[in-house]
This record gives C-alpha cells, structure tokens and sequence, in this order.
C-alpha cells in the first residue's frame, strides 16, 4: 500500500521522468519516510545507536551507505557498521566494524543489497541534496610516503563484467588502451587496475576475462598492473581494496569505468574521466551531480571511445608536440 502511495506521489510530482526510471524517486521517497522515526535519536539525543548494515553493490555502499555511516559517526551516533569483507579500510572511522558477508547481493526485499531502505537513500534519484550523508575524506587519511614515484600516478581503472543481465557495455578494450598508453606514459606513472576476483567481494555481475593483462605486460611494460604493486607491497596493505586506498591517495590523474570502479576514483580529487555508455546515471545527470560531490574532483564523462580520447588529448595530454610512440600497438 505504502508502495503504491508512493508511486502514485512520483507520478504526479514527475510526471516528466521516465516511467522505467520512476522507481527510482519512488525509492527515495521510501527512504526519507523511513528516516523519520530516528527524529529524535539523530537530532536531539544524539547518542551512540545506529548499526549500519549494508551488503549491496560496491557503488552504491560508496555513494551512500558510507556516507551515511560517516555523518553518523561525525553526529556522534554511530555504534557500529556491518558491511562485506575487506571494508574495514573503507569504514576506518568506524570504532566497531564488523565484515559479515562474503557476497554482494542485490534483492528486491526489503534492507537487502541495494534496496536496503535503513539508508537515507540507496540509488540514483532526481535531486542531490542529501541530508545525514558527509563525503568521506580518503584521500586525506589514506595519503602517504610509501606509493610515490619520479612521474605523478594516472590510475586506469578498468572493469569488465556482466551489465544488467547481459554482456559487458562500458569497458577500455585494447586500442581504447593503447591509445591512453601511447599518449600519456611518458608524462605519468601508469597503474592499471582492474582487480582479480580474489581480491574483491563477488556480486551478481560475473567478471569476465579480457586477456589483457600479459598483453600489457608484454607490449605496454612501462604501465604498472596494480596486482604486481600489491604482491611487491603486501606489508603495506592489510587487502586489495586497502591498497587501492593507499595508492589512489597519492594520485590526482584518474581514467575509469562505470560502476564501482568511477565512484572509487571520484573520490580522491583531482579529474576523473569515466567511460559510461548507458545507465541510470546518464538520465539523471549523477554524473554531474553526485560524483564532484564525493570530493570535489573534476568528472569528465565519455559516452564513447572517440569521447574518450577527446577528454584524453584535451585534459590529460601536457606537451602534445613532443610526445614520442611508447610501446607498440595491439595485434587485434
């Protein structure tokens, strides 16, 4: 019933939304009512209370269940956090943190995966002004002497997997990859990420293989494969996902993925371009919107290849005139 109320509230306030995306302002709707019976404990008590419990997509815990816990750390009501494996470093704040799940999940019950209702909000929505959310300052906490090189870092972070039931839409394949290589190791020092599914929590979208690993280590040596940092590193890093916190830190040159892989990197300054071919995110501008929130970083969103080396020459490339040919060019 409550659903249906709420639905019939989005519809005649926005009426101009698509109707598939409707839900989605629906959800939010559902969220803020939630949010009112802790009126009082988050506003007036203000005492420690909350467990905030979340086992959804990587994204959507970056862009708002870690927020949310954040703020409620920094109102002083924050008791405990529950979330998947290797998140501790994620929720480093939290005095109590607990890693329970060891899968991501993403139902359509209620307060599991990414229709957990407890969050103020939980997915993409039609408006950004949130209350009870705080950017989390990783860059700042993760920052350190150990990852430095002679070249400042440009992250590459790739993703291929799965995508709402079908194959992979938004990926850098071999030629996107060589062309980023070519134009821009010899100003940065290059780490490409695209984690291996020990060192991540598996969730609903199955990682496929792109074989491009041994081709860069063979026809790209210059570019770092963050796996190879962490082994080198692993007395630094209590896990990948730490890692990654330590060495996006110390980088402001940033070149992502949809999904996950972009909110990471948006989080840490600097300029983020993110190749994203479709999705929610297009319709209601998150890009734009939500992601310059988690840090202030420049977002530069491709919807294409071509797109993506427009942004490359334009924002990345430092002395065009005098770039020499690295490496060699992919047998394709």
């Amino acid at each position: 019933m409550i659903n249906k109320l709420l639905s019939a509230l989005a519809l005649l306030r926005h009426r101009e939304v698509r109707k598939e995306y409707r839900y989605f302002i629906r959800d939010t709707y559902f969220c803020r009512l939630v949010q009112g019976k802790y009126l009082l404990k988050d506003y007036v008590f203000r005492k420690a209370y909350k467990v905030v419990s979340f086992n959804g997509e990587f994204g959507a815990e970056l862009q708002f269940v870690i927020p949310f816990a954040y703020w409620h750390y920094r109102n002083g009501t924050l008791k405990k956090s529950i979330s998947s494996q290797f998140t501790k470093e994620l929720y480093f704040f939290s005095q109590n943190h607990e890693e329970k799940f060891i899968e991501r999940v993403n139902r359509g019950d209620p307060n599991e995966g990414n229709y957990n209702f407890e969050m103020p909000r939980i997915l993409h929505s039609h408006n950004y002004d949130m209350n009870k959310w705080l950017a989390v300052p990783f860059k700042e906490t993760y920052q350190n002497n150990v990852f430095v090189f002679e070249k400042p870092i440009l992250i590459v972070a790739n993703r291929y997997s799965m995508e709402w039931g079908g194959p992979p839409v938004s990926f850098f394949d071999k030629p996107i990859l060589s062309f980023i290589f070519h134009k821009l190791a010899q100003e940065y020092t290059i780490i490409y990420n695209r984690p291996l599914t020990q060192h991540i929590t598996k969730d609903h979208n199955e990682v496929v293989e792109l074989n491009e690993r041994r081709w860069i280590q063979e026809e790209h040596p210059e570019v770092i494969l963050l796996e190879d940092l962490y082994e080198e590193k692993k007395s630094y890093a209590n896990n990948f996902n730490h890692l990654q916190l330590l060495v996006y830190a110390n980088a402001d040159h940033f070149i992502s993925i949809h999904g996950g892989t972009s909110v990471l990197a948006s989080y840490f300054g600097g300029t983020n371009l993110i190749l994203s071919k479709s999705g929610a995110e297009h319709y209601f501008g998150c890009f734009q919107t939500l992601y310059p929130k988690l840090s202030g970083a420049t977002i530069l969103h491709a919807k294409s290849e071509e797109e993506v080396r427009h942004y490359v020459e334009e924002y990345f490339v430092k002395n065009p005139s005098e770039k020499p040919v690295i490496g060699n060019q992919p047998h394709l």
